[in-house]
């Protein structure tokens, strides 16, 4: 036998893949539906049985014509949408296709997504992320129809070889008949009680799937049907790691879990919030940071000051809501702790000792020196608002669009906040769009507040999570918006580029397989120099009417100004 899988190599695969990738041969008439086709009503009409239309029926008169009368055959019973969205994924994975057959695909997923997720099985809807793999519109539907894709189609490999051992794919192995082997490419082995690869695939491919909005639901529905399922070998491992728990009379790793129920919700006029930070930044900064917070009704301002600066505490006592800790040798020393060397890890910890001693507060938001909450109405009436099981709530993220004249006043949200259509990114940064995760330069997941008193919990940096686990009952706020001004000008973005490179938010993200904005800001730094970020600069950041008409078009502008050095008057009586 050769010593190759496949004799000949890569070519030889290549080859017999591009053999089954020949075009459809049509007839005079024959062709895929246009792409202005009328798809409500054809999700109205139903698919009758073609062996008994004289049109549809053999011989057939082309390749096209067959492959229609069997998708017809299969769907009898179906909406005429289900056979056009067949015939189209059949279109795209031929060599070559109609020209309209990509925005086709994409109008019968953004339009009729609902209609087609509640008809289709399971072996259709894999064909259909397939299909975002190989023609999506966005990096996100690429990426995440690619990893589907592989994951899927390696399980059906597995699945069927695995028949062949004599066990239905519902029963799990016998822990007694493991043999003792090295894994091929010389991967290290799968541990059984503690290993977390099946979760970290399915969670990392959630997460990249919410990204654009008309793939999510298409793979958030194959990813719960891939958990729903008791035959797969995610299932079959939960049962081996249970047996091997019992077994050896330890606790099974406990599985992710919503928090305990909170305690019973305040009155909104007896509802008390706060604010956890760790700052490194000038005192006039964190003054102007803790004043805006005061003056919104914050009951409390935990400020851990990262590097403590002379006089930062005896200014910012002044005010009997704020508590300053100095983050200094004798802090950690008090604590037990080293002090981490990541400034992410500092703010975890400060942020989770804040919550643990926050019993006078009902919430607690985790928020950074630059970074501002908006309000539409008081706060306490939104955090009353929320949901009694939501221990919690999303701050949905504004990045400020940059100027050099004075403090930012217009914002951006993500496409995802605003529920702008596909494409929108690419509109709005003809240039750059393509790159930028959510239209934004910063983090776009957001910041939280936390429910205060509940046993286990402790703060990340965007989430609260329960014993190491981000936790699942989780509301977004309603007229509370986190203003970040992570670049107010051009200075202070190039002032701050190294770090975010090496340190910060621009650091490259492992595991994305297209270009990020950390690649491209490294990409234009070797190319094009300060020139090439420049340009990178002033279409992604700065505040022009240009960029304000385009966000504005799809939703994602808001305007709110700030009145800082008024606040730090009425909080501080005056400014440091």
């Amino acid at each position: 036998m050769s010593s190759e899988t496949y004799p000949g190599g890569i070519d030889a695969v290549l080859a017999q893949y591009e053999g089954r990738r020949d075009p459809f041969s049509y007839a005079p008439g024959e062709g895929l539906a246009p792409l202005d086709s009328d798809l409500a009503a054809l999700a109205a009409q139903t698919v009758a049985d073609p062996a008994a239309d004289r049109e549809e029926r053999p011989p057939f008169r082309s390749s096209y014509h067959r492959k229609r009368f069997k998708l017809r055959q299969e769907l009898t019973g179906q909406s005429e949408l289900v056979v056009l969205h067949g015939l189209t994924v059949s279109h795209l994975r031929k060599r070559a296709w109609p020209a309209h057959a990509p925005a086709l695909f994409q109008r019968l997923w953004a339009e009729q997504g609902d209609h087609l997720l509640g008809a289709l099985d399971p072996r259709w809807l894999v064909s259909a992320v397939t299909t975002f793999g190989d023609h999506g519109a966005t990096p996100v539907q690429r990426s995440t129809g690619l990893a589907l894709t592989a994951l899927f189609g390696t399980m059906k490999l597995y699945e069927s070889e695995r028949l062949y051992s004599g066990l239905t794919p519902d029963r799990a192995f016998p822990l007694s008949g493991k043999v003792r082997a090295s894994l091929p490419m010389d991967m290290d082995g799968f541990a059984l009680q503690s290993g977390g690869l099946d979760v970290n695939l399915i969670g990392r491919l959630w997460q990249e799937a919410e990204g654009c909005a008309v793939i999510r639901p298409l793979a958030h529905r194959l990813l719960t049907l891939l958990i729903q399922d008791d035959r797969t070998v995610m299932r079959r491992l939960r049962i081996m790691r249970a047996r091997k728990a019992r077994k050896s009379n330890t606790p099974e790793d406990p599985e992710p879990k919503p928090a305990p129920r909170p305690p019973a919700a305040p009155a909104v006029e007896a509802l008390r919030w706060g604010i956890v930070a760790t700052v490194k930044a000038p005192l006039c900064q964190i003054a102007r940071f803790a004043a805006h917070h005061l003056d919104l009704g914050a009951e409390a301002l935990h400020l851990y000051l990262d590097d403590p600066q002379p006089g930062a505490m005896h200014y910012l006592s002044r005010d009997p809501r704020i508590i300053v800790t100095a983050c200094d040798a004798a802090y950690y020393q008090a604590i037990g702790k080293t002090r981490p060397d990541a400034h992410q890890q500092r703010q975890a910890l400060n942020a989770t000792r804040a919550l643990k001693a926050a019993d006078g507060l009902h919430w607690l938001a985790h928020i950074d020196v630059d970074e501002f909450l908006i309000a539409d109405r008081p706060v306490t009436r939104a955090l009353a608002g929320l949901p009694p099981d939501a221990a919690v709530a999303r701050l949905p993220p504004l990045e400020a669009l940059a100027r050099d004249d004075g403090w930012p006043e217009h914002f951006k949200l993500t496409d995802r906040d605003a529920g702008a259509p596909p494409g929108a990114l690419q509109e709005i940064y003809p240039t750059f769009g393509l790159h930028l995760r959510a239209g934004f330069l910063s983090h776009s997941k957001g910041k939280a507040f936390a429910r205060t008193g509940i046993p286990g919990t402790r703060f990340g940096i965007h989430t609260m999570k329960l014993r190491g686990e981000e936790v699942e009952t989780a509301a977004t706020l309603d007229g509370l918006w986190l203003a970040h001004v992570h670049a107010p000008d051009w200075a202070y973005f190039a002032e701050r580029l190294e770090f975010r490179r090496t340190r910060g938010s621009y650091r490259p993200q492992e595991g994305r397989p297209e270009l990020g904005a950390a690649d491209l800001i490294d990409f234009l730094l070797a190319e094009q120099g300060e020139a090439g970020l420049r340009l990178f600069f002033d279409e992604v950041c700065a505040d022009t009417p240009a960029l304000r008409d385009r966000l504005k078009a799809h939703g994602m502008l808001r305007h709110h100004r700030f009145d800082l050095d008024g606040a730090v008057t009425r909080v501080f009586g005056r400014a440091p």
